[in-house]
């Protein structure tokens, strides 16, 4: 990554029975903030160790003490999550990635992209969504319309980059279900996400 690149993350803030709705159950609403919220902390630690020209949290809600310095903070705009994202990218004024919450195995190698000979990256998910998006060219254009959280949404937004030169990332699973929560930790067992989540089951016996 240049250190011309923006790097955005949107996220809200981890409240109880604001975020991560689908780990209850197993997990009460308070365990799943708890989760939420070592997710949000390990992707911030990424980014914050990632090469760039500025680093951006578009929340929902207000920052906590999961906030490292050195980050920038937009609230979210209203809307659908199409006009969401779209309006982090109008929010830029050269390269960007954006990714989102929760993918808290994400690595700076993972982030240190390179617009020199391509337009955009796109970061596939497991559930047919994607998790990473960068654009040498922010236009919110390319995103206002999509379909999100639809097993389809990764498919049509990557229709979008039709006629651009695009790099794809590697697959990454997001969680949303206490199914995906075990995968992702083993996936990075030394992230705050994987000792957030040992504490919880081996205090429930789960």
């Amino acid at each position: 990554m240049t250190p011309s690149t923006t790097v955005l993350v949107i996220a809200k803030e981890p409240r109880p029975g604001r975020v991560k709705t689908r780990l209850t159950p197993p997990f009460t609403p308070e365990e799943a903030a708890a989760l939420a919220e070592a997710a949000l902390a390990d992707t911030l630690d990424a980014v914050a160790r990632t090469p760039a020209r500025r680093r951006v949290l578009v929340l929902e809600g207000t920052p906590g003490p999961w906030l490292p310095p050195g980050f920038e903070v937009v609230r979210q705009c209203a809307g659908g999550l199409d006009e969401r994202l779209a309006a982090a990218f109008a929010g830029c004024d050269g390269p960007a990635l954006l990714i989102g919450m929760d993918t808290p195995q994400v690595t700076p190698e993972l982030l240190t992209v390179d617009f020199a000979d391509c337009d955009a990256y796109f970061g596939p998910a497991e559930d047919g969504g994607f998790w990473a998006l960068g654009l040498a060219e922010p236009d919110p254009a390319l995103l206002r319309g999509v379909p999100m959280s639809t097993p389809h949404t990764g498919a049509a937004q990557r229709a979008r980059l039709a006629g651009l030169r695009v790099r794809d990332l590697p697959q990454l699973r997001d969680v949303d279900t206490a199914y995906d929560a075990d995968l992702v930790a083993k996936a990075a067992p030394g992230g705050r996400f994987a000792a957030r989540l040992s504490r919880l089951t081996t205090a429930e016996g789960r």
